[in-house]
């Protein structure tokens, strides 16, 4: 069973990172599918004016052929041009909201964005945009596009990082954390780092929130720019010329963390689905230092067994898709939203997140 679009996507880049062995008939095969892939994920959803995916997704697709010097239909890239000028990247049609083959929202998303639906409120139309100004970026600098179409990609670049710019929050960030590294490779592609007060600014945001980074699709987003590398330079490597310095190593263990903390766990299910509003609300017992994800087991372990609650793997980990009984619906767009608050989302996954003692854990149904 083959990937989607942007999982094979992201493995070509790799592939093309790591400077394989020569297997020039694995690798055209590769390259082949993903062409099938974007045909695939378009036709099928002509109709709609947008990807089977997301624009994301279609944009990665078009970056990762550009990566191994492979040309692409004047067609494919009109597509995304086209959806840039009518602000499709901006709305849920695009891929605001990750969305499955079956335009199902909080599917896969290469992003650790948008990979499970509790995670929804992560997934922001700067990561579609950054990946969209990369792939233009490449397709100008390998000179696969003509003349003519090569200035409109350009402008259209031009336009995309106004916006960031205009766009970037108080904070730093570029949509928020995990935007953010996809943002800042577009400023070091288009050698304006230097230049950008902003990318200054999102660099100093960036630096102070590398705990967030936890997971291997998250690290390879941020640990180019954290080295001024952006993804369109993997498709200039001269593998030839690239020493083998990869070596293997051995994590240190985590410091173990003793004592027991107590969380307080709130499920909360919105009117009129549920008569009841709050539908749970308790102090759970869990090792100090546990994530979000143990908490919710403890909760489901102890008396009187009145918790309980699903989950389903992803490349990106686990995501949350059922508690007590109550599954997160696609046909009626809602999710499990996880919040430390009343209106703080979490930035980070049930297998990420590390509550401390004495925090609040809501688990709302929400809608998106």
């Amino acid at each position: 069973e083959w990937p989607e679009t942007g999982r094979l996507a992201l493995y070509l880049l790799g592939l093309r990172a790591t400077c394989p062995p020569p297997d020039l008939e694995s690798q055209r095969s590769l390259v082949t599918w993903l062409k099938y892939h974007l045909e695939e994920d378009w036709a099928g959803s002509r109709r709609h004016g947008h990807p089977l995916t997301s624009f994301y997704q279609y944009g990665l697709g078009v970056l990762a052929l550009c990566a191994h010097r492979k040309r692409v239909r004047e067609e494919v890239i009109r597509r995304l041009l086209e959806a840039e000028h009518h602000h499709k990247f901006r709305h849920t049609g695009g891929s605001a909201v990750g969305e499955s083959p079956r335009g199902e929202a909080g599917w896969w998303h290469p992003q650790a964005g948008c990979v499970a639906p509790e995670w929804v409120t992560r997934c922001v139309p700067a990561d579609t945009e950054a990946v969209v100004v990369l792939a233009f970026t490449c397709l100008e600098r390998e000179r696969l596009v003509r003349s003519r179409l090569a200035a409109e990609l350009r402008a259209a670049r031009r336009r995309i990082r106004r916006r960031m710019v205009e766009e970037q929050r108080p904070d730093g960030f570029f949509g928020n954390v995990y935007s953010t590294p996809w943002a800042m490779q577009v400023f070091i592609a288009s050698n304006m780092c230097r230049l950008q007060t902003v990318y200054g600014q999102a660099m100093a945001a960036l630096l102070k929130n590398l705990d967030a980074f936890t997971i291997t699709a998250t690290m390879a987003q941020v640990l180019p720019v954290l080295h001024g590398r952006s993804y369109l330079d993997i498709a200039s490597m001269r593998c030839q010329k690239e020493p083998d310095t990869l070596t293997a190593i051995s994590p240190e263990p985590l410091p173990e963390m003793l004592g027991t903390m107590m969380v307080r766990l709130v499920v909360e299910c919105p009117l009129p689905r549920c008569p009841q509003h709050q539908l749970y609300d308790q102090l759970v017992p869990a090792p100090a230092g546990a994530s979000l994800l143990d908490v919710l087991r403890a909760a489901a372990a102890q008396e009187p067994h009145n918790f309980t609650f699903e989950t389903q793997e992803t490349p990106q980990g686990p995501f949350l898709t059922t508690v007590l009984g109550l599954e997160a619906q696609q046909q009626k767009r809602s999710y499990w939203q996880l919040l430390t608050d009343s209106s703080t989302s979490l930035q980070m996954g049930v297998a990420e997140y590390r509550p401390q003692d004495g925090d609040s854990i809501i688990l709302r149904l929400s809608e998106w």
